[in-house]
């Protein structure tokens, strides 16, 4: 299982576009650290950026529109937070996925959120129970419209107030975590989405291969293109 999440984890090629920006705005409020920092996680979080691609500093601060300084210092915290790897040759990546590091982030999430709700939930009001009861209402709504990335926001809405009152430094790293789960979660979807594109479209083209040679499969390719691209 560990070299079956290792070899997923291999970038297809080092030449990589990824829009930092959820708008794709590139930044405009010149040598922040703080941005650069958060538009950088986001990308990472939300694997736009392949995993174990070596990140040239020059390309990113390109791609920014921001001087290498608030970079370096971007991806120093992005590696303390273990979300990009360094060698001793300075040569920067993004982390990759594995086994191991999913049961210890687990470990961390169940033993946080725990404590967290044991020290919120006895002492909510009646106003807190309604926003909670309101973030399940919003949450089916859109998932009855299948908006995931809308439904997302209440869901983290509703566990962030299960764990409001175990203090500013808890739920951070609680926070923190919930980030890495999700992006575990982007990664093994499409990776479950591309493989079953590839089985479908493998075996409907031997199908047609065999009964009707002649004819193009072009919404087959379609589909499989899309799949594979992410859209």
């Amino acid at each position: 299982m560990a070299e079956r999440v290792r070899s997923m984890s291999e970038p297809a090629s080092l030449d990589f576009r990824f829009s930092v920006a959820a708008d794709n705005q590139r930044l405009d409020d010149g040598d922040s650290m703080e941005a650069v920092y958060q538009q950088l996680r986001a990308a990472i979080l939300n694997c736009e950026i392949p995993v174990a691609t070596p990140l040239s500093q020059v390309q990113l601060a390109r791609k920014l529109g921001v001087s290498r300084t608030p970079l370096r210092e971007a991806i120093r915290l992005l590696q303390r937070e273990g979300l990009i790897e360094a060698s001793p040759n300075q040569r920067v990546r993004v982390a990759g996925f594995s086994v191991e590091d999913l049961d210890q982030l687990y470990a961390m999430r169940i033993s946080l959120e725990a404590l967290g709700v044991r020290m919120t939930v006895p002492y909510m009001n009646t106003a807190d129970m309604q926003q909670l009861e309101d973030c399940l209402a919003r949450m089916d709504e859109l998932t009855e419209i299948e908006e995931y990335d809308c439904w997302n926001v209440p869901h983290r809405t509703y566990h962030a107030l299960l764990v409001a009152g175990a203090g500013k430094r808890l739920c951070k790293q609680i926070e923190q975590l919930s980030g890495h789960a999700e992006r575990y979660r982007r990664f093994y979807t499409a990776a479950a989405a591309e493989q079953l594109g590839r089985h479908y479209s493998t075996v409907a083209l031997r199908v047609i291969a065999t009964v009707a040679p002649e004819y193009d499969p072009v919404a087959i390719r379609t589909a499989l293109r899309m799949v594979l691209q992410g859209n």
